[in-house]
This record gives C-alpha cells, sequence and structure tokens, in this order.
C-alpha cells in the first residue's frame, strides 16, 4: 500500500499529500480493491470476489476483473471507464489512464486478454485487445487500438496502432534506472506515422516522375517521339503535418 501511494506522487503532478491520495483518488482503491478480490478468487471464493469488484467498479467506475494479476507499483490516473478483463496480465510500474480497456477478442476460454510487460504507460482511451505482448516499457498512445505484440521500448499510436519510435539502447539503460513517464503515452514531437508514409510515396512518385522524362528526352533523341499523355504537376504536392509547419 505504501508503493501504491508512492507512485502516485512520482507520476501524478497534482498530488498533494497522502491523506489526498488515500481518501480521493480512485485509482488507487480500485488497485487495493482489486487485492482483496483477487486474493478471493484465488483462493474458489469466486462470487464474493465478483461482488466485490462489482461493489469497486460502482464506488470508482473502473471494472477490473477479480482474476487479472496485476503487478506492484500499478497507477490508474483519473480512472473513469477503464476496463481490465480476466485473463490480463500487468507487469510492475505500469500507469493507464481513463477510457483504457485491455480487452479479449473471443468467446472461448482460456487466455485471450493481453499481458503488459513492466513499466508500460496507455493512453487514455486506449483499447488493446486480444492476447497479445506489450514489451516492457512500451508507449501506447491516446486512442489508439492495438490488436498486435508491441515491442519494448516501442511507441504505438492510431488505428490500428503503428510503431513510431523505438527506444535506443541508452534510453532502455535509463529506463531501467528510473521510470521514464511520458503522460498519455505522448510526446509532443511525436510523428504521424500516416503522414511519413504518404510523403514517401510522393517522394518516389516524383522520383519516378523524374525517370520517365530523361526516358521521353532520350527517345525523342533517338527519333522516337513518345505518346503525349498529359499529367498533372508534382513539384508542390506534399503532405505536411504539424511539425512541418513550425518548422
Amino acid at each position: 500500500m505504501r508503493e501504491d501511494v508512492a507512485c502516485v506522487f512520482e507520476r501524478d503532478p497534482a498530488a498533494r499529500s497522502v491523506w489526498e491520495v488515500v481518501t480521493a483518488y480512485p485509482g488507487v482503491h480500485a488497485v487495493w480493491f482489486h487485492r482483496l478480490s483477487h486474493c478471493l478468487w484465488r483462493h474458489g471464493w469466486y462470487w464474493l470476489a465478483r461482488f466485490l469488484s462489482h461493489v469497486s467498479r460502482f464506488l470508482t467506475g473502473i471494472e477490473i476483473h477479480p482474476g487479472a494479476e496485476i503487478g506492484r507499483r500499478f497507477f490508474i490516473d483519473h480512472g473513469m471507464g477503464v476496463v481490465i478483463g480476466e485473463t490480463a496480465v500487468i507487469g510492475d510500474d505500469c500507469t493507464l489512464y481513463h477510457g483504457v480497456t485491455l480487452g479479449g477478442t473471443s468467446w472461448q476460454k482460456g487466455k485471450r486478454h493481453p499481458t503488459l510487460g513492466n513499466g508500460v504507460v496507455v493512453g487514455a482511451g486506449a483499447k488493446i485487445l486480444g492476447p497479445i505482448h506489450v514489451g516492457d516499457n512500451a508507449r501506447i498512445g491516446s486512442n489508439s487500438v492495438v490488436l498486435k505484440d508491441v515491442p519494448a521500448g516501442a511507441t504505438v499510436v492510431g488505428i490500428p496502432a503503428h510503431v513510431v519510435t523505438k527506444a535506443s539502447a541508452e534510453r532502455k539503460a535509463a529506463i531501467a534506472r528510473r521510470l521514464e513517464f511520458d503522460a498519455y503515452g505522448l510526446s509532443p514531437d511525436m510523428p504521424d506515422p500516416v503522414a511519413h508514409a504518404i510523403n514517401r510515396m510522393l517522394e518516389h512518385i516524383q522520383a519516378l516522375d523524374h525517370q520517365v522524362e530523361e526516358l521521353r528526352t532520350t527517345l525523342k533523341e533517338a527519333g522516337i517521339p513518345p505518346q503525349e499523355v498529359p499529367f498533372p504537376p508534382l513539384e508542390a504536392c506534399r503532405l505536411r503535418d504539424g511539425e512541418d509547419e513550425r518548422g
């Protein structure tokens, strides 16, 4: 319980006192309720465990199945609308924001919910679905929908989620020494993977257009007039994102 309270001060600058955290943080209350309900679940008191988790949901707005396995120093910030399924596994030092779902994609029994490694941050509204694995220190951007495994140290955004950054060896070492925290799993300079892909396609098209013009010139010089087909110019055609506008 001391660790659960201490990790709030590390990850929420709004926390002012231990008394405030203990009495007014529903994410902390939900974790404590889950510790008890999970203990009951493990000892075969299934109905009582489910009833206690139901009471916790009513009081905190956070639904955690008593069968879920949760590590130490787990923090749910704000918390309203968080849903964690029965076979979900969460490592140590993880952070979830409001509206996060660790859900399943099958009605079959067995492992059907995700596994989060240590130090994972999941942004508000993100959905992680299915028996997939999210590696240590990964970041899930707000409102992302994750359907595939996420490498350790990676940041993913989008629907479906795409990897946009991977932590270097130096950064992973720094994370191991001290928890690195990105609020909502996002950073201000995060690239847009869709804009990046389209920009690369436009660059490829422009290079191809240049080669075609050279071939047409060569054919004309050889006395073989190419068929004239008008094409729109591509010199000024480029998708811009917020980073380009700032630049």
